[in-house]
């Protein structure tokens, strides 16, 4: 089975959760952020998002408003920017034109992970896990273990797929092979640094991998 993580290797959010969070900074007086320091803070969940963006971060009293907040506006506008990355429609046709499991693990709230799952990927991949009061947030397996589960996949041969040293270590939490890619929000050359290998340019390289 591939167990692929969302923002960042399935789809491109970044420009809504952008828009998203200098919209919440801007509500409550905070300095806005470039798109690029926004991309920086990007895989750890929206509410380290939002704690990473002010200062002092879940001490700042103003912590619990700004990420409600964020959260609001971004349930409302999760789609106005967010697509699939170039060749990942075509990639999930093929895999799933071999019977290859796929599911999706992230640490964006659940909510907005089967939507999206939903909107983009009904037909391909209808398993998505997020995060919620009964998940614990990457790096942490859970989440992996139970979508392995779920798909009755404990005897298979499981690769995990992420753009992060988030997705790594969750992958080595979870006991699984990763395959960084190179196009989400962190760089080719970051993920070096982090020990990544394999790691791939293109969607259409992972059908080298199965």
């Amino acid at each position: 089975m591939l167990i692929f993580d969302l923002d960042g290797t399935l789809l491109n959010t970044v420009k809504d959760l952008h828009i998203a969070l200098n919209h919440a900074l801007k509500t409550h007086g905070f300095p806005e952020k470039t798109e690029a320091e926004t991309q920086m803070l990007l895989g750890n969940g929206i509410d380290i998002l939002v704690a990473d963006a002010i200062p002092n971060g879940k001490e700042n009293p103003k912590f619990p408003e700004t990420y409600a907040t964020f959260k609001e506006y971004y349930s409302q506008h999760l789609n106005d920017y967010t697509a699939p990355y170039d060749g990942i429609l075509p990639l999930l046709s093929a895999l799933k034109a071999r019977n290859i499991k796929m599911g999706i693990v992230s640490n964006k709230f659940d909510e907005g992970v089967k939507a999206l799952a939903a909107q983009y990927f009904t037909n391909l991949i209808k398993h998505a896990q997020g995060t919620s009061d009964k998940v614990k947030k990457k790096p942490s397996p859970d989440a992996v273990f139970a979508l392995i589960k779920e798909l009755n996949a404990e005897n298979e041969k499981n690769i995990y797929i992420g753009d992060s040293d988030v997705d790594m270590a969750t992958a080595q939490n979870a006991g699984l092979p990763c395959i960084s890619v190179s196009w989400g929000f962190r760089s080719r050359k970051f993920l070096e640094s982090c020990g990544a290998n394999p790691i791939i340019d293109t969607p259409e390289e992972l059908l080298k991998y199965i």
